[in-house]
């Protein structure tokens, strides 16, 4: 299927211009005469016109589902709301994804539909979401929590951020001070001395790293490029990063916070989504899906097959012990009383402060060992300046 970007008339021969999926021109034909236009001149845009470079991130989808709720609780069409949107939008790229989604919703293909023909635009969960309120018919109503979600999930975002501020300021200090120390500072020292049989071996080690570093930096900034690609690269290999995700799962002190912060995300998603009145195998699939570990998704994969035999969600968390024994508790809680969506939400809104906590902790563990790699540094520095120091001093004497 291809785009074509066509120019129409309808029955009173006023000109429409837009862009519109079809097989060919007679199926574009097919598609405007369904919409009482007809086919002036057409051109084919090709497959690659079918993908907008827009992705929409954890604020504008919070934003976006709240202005799609407030219409549609007042009694506005999805067609009339996504071209209230569109004209609203000032963004160039979302301006033009949301006028592709409208003329697909136009046609008479679902919001879902239209959703999902964008792959990568927007996230799984949310089109999941979107398809469970058209099917039950409280699409204004899943809008809004869907709303909230994103708007918790930007809200955790940005504490990580906040939180990783410092430890990145502090990490760029190390690396500047370390190579001006080697790069500016050494070198003076050691035009002080002509005899090297003078020279510390600590001075003369550091000296040699100092050269190194000054006659051959474009080497050291080609391994660094090599190391950054080298590790994105390992990252995308499933061995790896399934080894990775575990080790952060069991990691001395930091795996508790990381599977606290990985309760509160899945608890979240589980609540939104058994509560728009999706299958319990799909709402744990794709809660899985947004915690983005491979080690918990293939572990899942176990609590899968045992709810579809029959056995309570609960029991089937417990065998694979990825989240806290609190959870799963309350988890069964749920299962027992039957109110298992609003149970999940009141776990999750514990989790979620808990998350908080943990981001904090895992951020103040990772401060004292920068600064001890910091003072470690110039210490090791100042160690091999000295006895220059005091050795220059003897020669001026």
């Amino acid at each position: 299927m291809a785009v074509y970007s066509y120019v129409a008339t309808d029955v009173n021969g006023n000109l429409s211009r837009g862009r519109i999926d079809a097989d060919n021109t007679m199926d574009l034909t097919e598609k405007l005469r369904s919409k009482q236009l007809f086919l002036t001149s057409a051109k084919d845009l090709g497959e690659k016109a079918q993908s907008v470079a827009y992705r929409y991130n954890t604020k504008s989808l919070s934003f976006l589902c709240r202005q799609l709720s407030s219409m549609l609780v007042a009694g506005i069409s999805v067609v009339r709301a996504l071209h209230i949107m569109l004209t609203q939008e000032t963004n160039k790229k979302a301006k033009a994804l949301l006028t592709e989604i409208y003329e697909q919703v136009q046609m008479g293909r679902s919001l879902s539909e239209a959703l999902a023909a964008k792959p990568g635009c927007f996230p799984n969960l949310f089109v999941s979401m979107v398809a469970a309120g058209e099917a039950s018919g409280n699409l204004d109503m899943i809008m809004v929590r869907v709303s909230d979600h994103y708007a918790k999930e930007h809200k955790t975002q940005n504490k990580i951020r906040s939180a990783m501020i410092y430890p990145i300021i502090l990490a760029v200090l190390m690396v500047a001070v370390v190579v001006g120390l080697f790069t500016l500072i050494f070198p003076m020292f050691m035009e002080m001395f002509d005899n090297a049989d003078d020279i510390p071996l600590l001075s003369v080690i550091l000296m040699d790293i100092s050269n190194f570093m000054v006659g051959y930096w474009y080497l050291i900034i080609g391994m660094f490029g090599v190391l950054i690609v080298g590790a994105r690269v390992a990252f995308k290999t499933p061995s790896l990063r399934f080894k990775l995700d575990k080790l952060m799962l069991v990691a001395p002190k930091a795996g508790p916070l990381v599977a606290t912060i990985y309760t509160a995300r899945f608890a979240r998603t589980m609540s939104n989504l058994f509560a728009s009145g999706l299958q319990m195998v799909e709402c744990i699939e794709k809660s899985v899906q947004t915690l983005g570990n491979s080690y918990i998704s293939e572990r899942f994969k176990e609590v899968v097959e045992n709810v579809k035999r029959g056995e309570p969600l609960s029991q089937a968390l417990v065998k694979i012990g990825v989240f806290n024994p609190i959870f799963t508790a309350m988890v069964l809680v749920g299962e027992e009383s039957g109110s298992l969506d609003s149970i999940l939400a009141k776990t999750a809104d514990y989790y979620d402060e808990e998350a908080d906590t943990a981001i904090t902790q895992l951020v103040s563990m990772m401060e004292p060992v920068l600064i001890i790699f910091l003072g470690a540094a110039v210490a090791l520095v100042l160690a091999g300046i000295f006895p220059l120091i005091y050795g220059g001093m003897e020669q001026m004497g």
